[in-house]
């Protein structure tokens, strides 16, 4: 007797293939940014270092590896490690082992991210690192081809779905006016914290373009996330609907992998009756179409958790005071979402730059260090670099918009001044080939996308304007 033939999602094998193989390919992607970024932000010698965040007692109640002890050397066997397991899921060769060893495997991958998320401090203090963790833990549950995906699970993606999507649109009702009014996006495009190539392009779409967008987006945040739960084909609808949204936000802007995995679990609500359609033949029907007992049992208990853990979540979606990005529990599990409560109407740069001069002289050359994401240079074109985070260059959003949370740039000044090259590493380029400048010193400026006949004229991408200086020049001895 098959005790748990209600419980076989058959009709989701390819959902679960792009679910498991996507978010593990976004796990290989913020290990190799963790192996390229963690050790110069956080390492040892960072700008906010490891070792010192874990003398606090908040630091040592953190489900993390890195509890007892911190090396750079063992962050980079952690990334590594993970990065590696996960490419092992994106091939498919994991699949192909039995769901006592997939699912253990997909839970190290989960386990070893969130030891790096909960000593991350301020880099690591995004959305989407919660969001990866979650729908890391989540979709392990899916199990390898020896089991049909439990379609408990399949709906519990699916309210991650509804959480992010729903939340984000909640949180933008409640939070600001140009979202309520339709002008958003007047001004979202040249403000969002790091634009892309067609950044500028989307921004000088007309203005009834822009409100049909906020239009759009409130339909597919407020509305469209209740119909995931429909029955087939309104629930696969509902998930293109998403998926294509999302893709527009791909297309004129780079946020990390928000997007990208908001498309990956799009997918837990398109059948495979849907791609059968969509690809004029029969499709689907990968791995077996039952589940076993043990699998069935901790599916079950996995899914009660999650449900448990929802509660919080929920009460959060419709109170007045709504968190945005919030964990309700240390392992990042059920989390709230939500993106761009408020809009920022002006969009300020932190300009670093150096000398070699004395800095005292009026006619010392001051050369300014180019960030690879964040506006800089007024000529340069914004490049696409999502779903890749680049961590310092959204700190240096936040900061430029006053953040309190700073002492890192201190740091970073510092280690400018010192030519540090793990630090330098995170530059586009080092305006002094590697030599220690004089002096540093950074300057806030008010940018703007150049209108047509600007573009025309200048070739600038970029109009900026001087507001003031935010550092002084210091140096090494004024240090």
């Amino acid at each position: 007797m098959d005790l748990f033939g209600w419980l076989a999602g058959t009709d989701y094998t390819i959902s679960r293939e792009i679910l498991e193989r996507g978010v593990a390919a976004l796990f290989l992607i913020a290990f190799l940014s963790a192996v390229n970024q963690f050790p110069a932000l956080l390492g040892e010698n960072g700008l906010l270092p490891v070792p010192r965040f874990l003398r606090l007692a908040y630091a040592r109640r953190q489900p993390t590896l890195f509890r007892w002890r911190y090396s750079d050397r063992l962050l980079l066997a952690v990334a590594w490690t993970g990065a590696a397991l996960s490419a092992l899921i994106v091939t498919g060769a994991l699949q192909l082992a039995p769901s006592w060893v997939f699912v253990p495997v997909f839970l190290v991958i989960w386990f070893l991210y969130l030891s790096i998320v909960n000593v991350g401090q301020t880099f690591y203090g995004f959305g989407w690192e919660s969001l990866l963790c979650e729908a890391g833990f989540t979709v392990a549950f899916l199990g390898a081809w020896d089991t049909a995906p439990p379609i408990t699970v399949i709906v519990l993606l699916r309210w991650l779905v509804f959480r992010l999507e729903f939340g984000a649109g909640m949180i933008k009702m409640r939070g600001d006016r140009s979202w309520r009014d339709l002008t958003a996006l007047y001004y979202h495009h040249e403000t969002q914290p790091m634009p892309g190539p067609l950044s500028r392009s989307a921004h000088l779409l007309p203005r009834w373009w822009h409100r049909l967008e906020v239009l759009g987006n409130h339909a597919a945040q407020l509305v469209v996330p209740w119909l995931l739960f429909l029955p087939q084909p309104v629930a696969s609808i509902a998930a293109a609907v998403v998926v294509l949204t999302q893709l527009w936000l791909v297309a004129t802007g780079n946020f990390a992998w928000l997007n990208w995995i908001t498309i990956v679990l799009a997918f837990s609500a398109v059948s495979d009756g849907a791609w059968s359609w969509l690809l004029g033949g029969p499709v689907g029907g990968i791995g077996s179409d039952t589940v076993p007992l043990w699998f069935g049992v901790v599916a079950l208990a996995v899914s009660v958790f999650l449900v448990v853990l929802s509660w919080y979540p929920l009460k959060n979606l419709f109170s007045r005071r709504q968190l945005m990005n919030a964990s309700f529990n240390r392992w990042h599990l059920v989390n709230a979402y939500g993106a761009f409560g408020s809009v920022t109407k002006e969009r300020y740069e932190v300009v670093v730059e150096g000398t070699a001069d004395d800095p005292e002289d009026r006619a010392a050359e001051w050369r300014e260090y180019e960030f690879k994401g964040k506006p800089g240079d007024v000529s340069r074109t914004p490049r696409q670099f999502a779903p890749y985070h680049l961590r310092l260059d959204w700190l240096m959003w936040f900061l430029a918009l006053g953040s309190r949370d700073s002492p890192w740039f201190e740091v970073l000044l510092l280690r400018l001044l010192e030519a540090d090259r793990a630090t330098l590493k995170l530059l586009r380029g080092d305006p002094f080939g590697g030599a220690r400048p004089r002096a540093v010193r950074a300057r806030v400026f008010l940018y703007r996308f150049a209108d047509r006949a600007e573009k025309r004229a200048t070739g600038d991408v970029w109009v900026r304007s001087e507001v003031g200086a935010l550092v002084p020049p210091v140096s090494l001895r004024s240090g």
